[in-house]
């Protein structure tokens, strides 16, 4: 039985030419960047979204391996409503035998603007489960966090974590402001 809800969210797509990549996504099809960087302070991103609430709806990701022709798919990504969804899933995922603590390939971290817990499917297919915060910080950042603590400690380190971070603000502002974004760049 599950106790939990989720819906889908976003997807990561592994490519060669970011730059390319992005103006197309962004130019063509008209999603705005809404952040870009270094993953893991080496491999370049850029986020893209058309939808205020959506920090990203594709994340690009300069890290298609050399010789690969088809698509690479760098995740799958869903969302849950909040962190009690999120930790009670991760309990049924180790029930089921899907994570297994220092054996199956997983990690649990804070973004700041959301926690997520990163998973693979039975064909190693990347998945990423997650819940958004309150906050809004500069992207990417990945840094661990143990969703086994009770929530009010997570919010509360979460919190003071993200007040250090640039950029930092309620996400109702980055989202008010990415709504005006998203219309200035289609009257373009």
């Amino acid at each position: 039985m599950r106790d939990y809800s989720m819906k889908f969210s976003h997807m990561g797509i592994l490519v060669r030419d970011l730059e390319k990549m992005t103006d197309f996504y962004s130019r063509i099809l008209g999603f705005p960047v809404t952040d870009n960087g270094s993953l893991h302070g080496t491999v370049p991103i850029t986020f893209l979204s058309r939808d205020p609430g959506e920090h990203h709806q594709i994340a690009l990701i300069e890290a298609k391996p050399e010789g690969a022709t088809d698509s690479v798919v760098h995740q799958i990504s869903f969302r849950l409503p909040d962190l009690a969804n999120l930790q009670r899933l991760r309990r049924r995922l180790i029930a089921e035998g899907y994570i297994e603590e220092g054996v199956t390939k997983h990690r649990t971290v804070t973004h700041g603007n959301a926690w997520s817990m990163y998973v693979h499917d039975p064909e190693g297919n990347q998945i990423e489960l997650f819940t958004d915060a309150p906050w809004y910080i500069e992207q990417p950042c990945s840094v661990p966090i143990d969703l086994d603590r009770p929530t009010d400690e997570i919010l509360a380190e979460s919190e003071a974590f993200c007040r250090t971070q640039p950029g930092f603000k309620p996400i109702a502002q980055w989202r008010a402001e990415m709504a005006e974004r998203i219309a200035a760049h289609d009257r373009v």
